[in-house]
């Protein structure tokens, strides 16, 4: 390729770039050496790299193009090569054309106030900025995707940034994610975090692709799982040695009787209750949402209360918690085969594994707020669920119950027969 160079001491030069690994282990990192005569000698380490039986040294590009990924990759060094002249001609005269403009090109350095392009390093000025208006939760979700993004850009052999989610972005994470094991909803939930933080790089100016608006993920309706009225009964009445389990069950009663969150619920203490109109209430903000919630005191929790002089329950984790739940669910005998998926271990980690389990296997922290909900739809006016819930509109309530609209207008019958 023929350059003019204005202010180079030569008039015509002809730069060339070829790609070359230095490794013969897998995977190789490959590099790229731009030349221009006597003058330009630079030499870098690409984001690519290659297994070196599949990398062609003569033609300097990827053996075999018929090959899916081989040809991806070839079509990614071709756009690197020319984005690479088009920054040569714009810097000839301009700047100094060395080794280190050459990995200033390939990996641009991040100013501490510039704001990061490069997809993983976006995750963290998100939680920067977001820091103080996230819940916790949140937050361990953002570093849960951060770390899945780190996972699938070694195994991909590349860094991304912002502007690369798009069509083809979602497929091949899919793919990695489904040969992790990780379930639908899940891969689905990861996507849809990726895009709100693509979102928000958008609105602080930052380029995206323009098929990020078209990705579509769906979530797969999940068969909720609760507690019956029954099924709470057992639990209140089985016999219970061991103290941990009983302030564990204890929980668990409240927890079925207030619809709340483990995040709100394991904060209950008896400065959290006064008495309105003669009516006892345990008044609280929502830690997820900031609503200002007010929960009568039902009899099952004021027996507790009675109990501990006036207390709630000794506070644990929310791990301990889980874990002695379903201790104290087994020896209630909930052991009605439900299907459901569960927390499972293998060679790729921690993943959910879909089945059929004894009903004590599947309850975890959540199992007590989705059983208020469901067990009072349809005797308490929906509406009032809301207010005691914390969701933001019927619609969401009643999906997160697993109702539709025909299912609300069967309960509507029952009052107006």
């Amino acid at each position: 390729m023929w350059i003019i160079c204005g202010l180079n001491p030569y008039i015509w030069s002809m730069a060339t770039i070829n790609f070359f690994i230095q490794s013969k282990k897998s995977p190789a990192g490959i590099y790229v050496r731009l030349r221009d005569g006597r003058y330009t000698d630079a030499k870098a380490k690409t984001r690519f790299a290659v297994n070196p039986e599949q990398w062609s040294a003569a033609k300097g590009q990827p053996k075999n193009l018929n090959d899916v990924v081989n040809k991806k990759l070839n079509q990614q060094l071709s756009d690197l090569k020319a984005d690479l002249l088009a920054h040569f001609n714009n810097s000839v005269g301009k700047q100094e054309i060395n080794s280190k403009w050459l990995k200033d090109f390939i990996n641009p350095p991040d100013n501490d106030d510039k704001i990061p392009t490069k997809l993983v390093e976006y995750f963290d000025y998100y939680a920067l900025h977001k820091k103080g208006t996230i819940e916790k939760s949140t937050h361990k979700k953002l570093i849960v995707n951060k770390r899945l993004i780190e996972r699938f850009q070694i195994d991909s052999k590349q860094i991304y940034h912002v502007k690369d989610v798009n069509a083809n972005f979602k497929l091949e994470f899919e793919k990695y994610c489904i040969s992790q094991n990780y379930a639908p909803n899940t891969i689905a939930r990861a996507i849809k975090f990726i895009k709100t933080l693509c979102y928000h790089a958008q609105s602080n100016g930052i380029e995206t692709h323009f098929q990020l608006s078209n990705i579509a993920v769906k979530i797969e309706k999940v068969k909720s799982i609760f507690l019956s009225p029954e099924e709470i009964q057992k639990i209140e009445n089985v016999e219970l040695e061991a103290e941990h389990l009983v302030n564990a069950r204890d929980w668990l009663i409240i927890s079925c009787e207030t619809g709340q969150r483990v995040s709100d619920f394991m904060r209950f203490t008896k400065d959290l209750i006064r008495i309105e109109s003669g009516v006892k209430l345990i008044e609280f903000t929502q830690v997820k949402t900031g609503k200002m919630i007010a929960i009568p005191v039902s009899k099952k929790v004021q027996n507790i209360l009675d109990r501990r002089n006036g207390n709630f329950p000794r506070k644990i984790s929310d791990q301990r918690y889980n874990d002695y739940i379903k201790e104290v669910c087994k020896k209630a005998q909930i052991n009605e085969k439900t299907q459901g998926s569960k927390p499972h271990t293998n060679g790729n980690g921690t993943r959910k594994m879909k089945g059929t389990f004894e009903k004590w296997e599947l309850v975890t922290s959540h199992i007590g707020r989705r059983s208020f909900s469901t067990n009072y739809f349809g005797h308490i006016p929906t509406s009032l669920l809301i207010g005691v819930t914390g969701h933001s509109t019927e619609k969401m309530f009643l999906t997160y119950i697993g109702k539709t609209e025909t299912q609300k207008a069967i309960q509507l019958a029952e009052y107006i027969k």
